[in-house]
């Protein structure tokens, strides 16, 4: 059973303020404190400090944090195991790209073993990342940029990133170069996608920005974006998966090809990594 001034701890790493996890948890903020200095003493260390007014992890805060994340996620499933529950809830995080484009055979045969029920929430790494920590998914398939020294993750597959256009732009079925881009609108995915951070990172790594196109537009449904594309109101860059059956839309490149992975993320030493494998062999 797990502690519950664990339990305090995580939520107070989520909320960064006493007060608001004191209500969170309907406790009084003088209880919060009391269950902080505790976990100090046991382990001989400081977990908070204020710098200029703003409450900080330590370094010991974030190791204790990915371990009691891990260790809290254990003990809700080994609840459920103890229940001999007979039927089994997998929830399941997939960004757009993935769960639009390149799950839906999977989560079909999952739907069809009589075993499981599943939730599948589709949004950006960013919001994804965060439901992991708070325990509202079991695993996330994200295309995105993740710290891969915090969380456990396995390699889904890899995907090209390609530019996209209209058939009749000029990029078309051509290989161009970086500054011939910024004569264009880019169109590009809301913050905290995966899609726009890893365009986002290509730029940066040639000392370029989104800032260096003639105009930008953001817009979080792939739907529209092709749309738009098709209709030459812009270009954009996309996974190859997210266009494989599009026939009216062009395609172009910048130098080599360009290839990024798709991997599962779960929280380190959790029972995740056994819903990973299962959904890995479907």
């Amino acid at each position: 059973m797990l502690d519950h001034r664990i339990i305090t701890f995580l939520k107070l790493c989520e909320t960064m303020n006493y007060r608001i996890t004191a209500e969170k948890l309907h406790m009084t903020q003088p209880a919060v404190t009391q269950h902080i200095h505790f976990l100090e003493e046991e382990y001989d260390c400081k977990l908070f400090i204020y710098n200029r007014k703003k409450l900080e992890k330590t370094k010991s805060a974030i190791i204790l944090e990915e371990y009691a994340r891990s260790a809290y996620y254990n003990d809700i499933h080994l609840k459920k195991r103890l229940k001999e529950e007979e039927r089994i809830k997998i929830n399941i995080g997939a960004t757009k790209t993935i769960g639009e484009f390149v799950i839906s055979e999977k989560i079909k045969k999952l739907i069809e073993d009589e075993k499981y029920d599943v939730s599948l929430v589709i949004d950006n790494t960013e919001n994804l990342i965060k439901m992991l920590e708070e325990h509202k998914l079991d695993f996330a398939i994200v295309e995105g940029i993740f710290n891969k020294e915090k969380y456990g993750y396995k390699l889904y597959k890899k995907d090209e990133f390609i530019g996209i256009c209209s058939k009749n732009h000029r990029f078309n079925d051509k290989n161009i170069k970086f500054k011939e881009l910024f004569e264009e609108n880019i169109i590009v995915r809301e913050e905290g996608s995966g899609t726009r951070k890893i365009f986002e990172q290509l730029l940066f790594q040639n000392s370029f920005s989104l800032e260096f196109f003639r105009k930008q537009i953001v817009i979080n449904n792939f739907n529209l974006i092709k749309d738009l594309v098709r209709l030459n109101a812009g270009i954009s860059f996309v996974y190859s998966s997210v266009i494989k059956d599009e026939k009216e839309i062009g395609r172009f490149c910048i130098g080599n090809k360009m290839e990024r992975e798709f991997n599962y993320v779960f929280l380190k030493n959790t029972l995740a990594k056994d819903f990973v494998e299962f959904f890995r062999n479907l």
